[in-house]
């Protein structure tokens, strides 16, 4: 891996909407304690836009859980759900405009569960710069890939005018 094909600062602090399909088809690579370098192609995205959105974990507030959210683009924000996965999103946009997008499958891995069990995600996770670390970071495939768009899945919560909003991505 070198640092030409690392995504930089950038790339994550434009707007989720531009920042969740643009994704598709870049290659998630992360490094063992052992050295050894996996990677990943993702194949869907999901956005979460700012405190207005109410399937964001932003529109309950500022919280220790969601501080990351508030942070410039480009650090993770993962959580727990369920009991039993581990969420793994990407911050993106400006400070203190809380977005992020949550990835929700690689090809040959459906599931943003599945996602973080395959890549050893954990809380330790929690706020690492993709633009700087050593063990996970997103490289430039060189595709831009034909994709749809369609509403986002599990969040009945949110309302139905925020979960028919198109902002799952993935590849067509």
């Amino acid at each position: 891996m070198t640092d030409t094909t690392r995504l930089g600062m950038d790339f994550f602090t434009r707007d989720v909407l531009d920042v969740a399909p643009g994704l598709l088809s870049k290659v998630l690579a992360i490094r063992s304690d052992d050295g050894v370098t996996r990677r990943f192609i993702i194949s869907e995205t999901e956005a979460y836009r700012g405190s207005e959105d109410k399937a964001c974990h932003a529109s309950k507030g500022r919280t220790a859980r969601t501080e990351i959210m508030y942070r410039e683009g480009g650090r993770l924000y993962v959580y727990f759900v369920y009991g039993m996965y581990w969420m793994l999103n990407i911050v993106t946009g400006a400070e203190n405009n809380p977005q992020a997008v949550l990835i929700r499958s690689f090809e040959n891995c459906n599931g943003p569960g599945r996602v973080t069990k395959l890549l050893g995600i954990d809380k330790s996770f929690y706020g690492e710069d993709l633009t700087s670390s050593s063990r996970i970071w997103i490289e430039d495939s060189g595709f831009f890939p034909v994709y749809e768009a369609g509403p986002r899945i599990g969040i009945d919560y949110a309302g139905e005018f925020w979960k028919a909003k198109p902002w799952r991505f993935y590849l067509g």
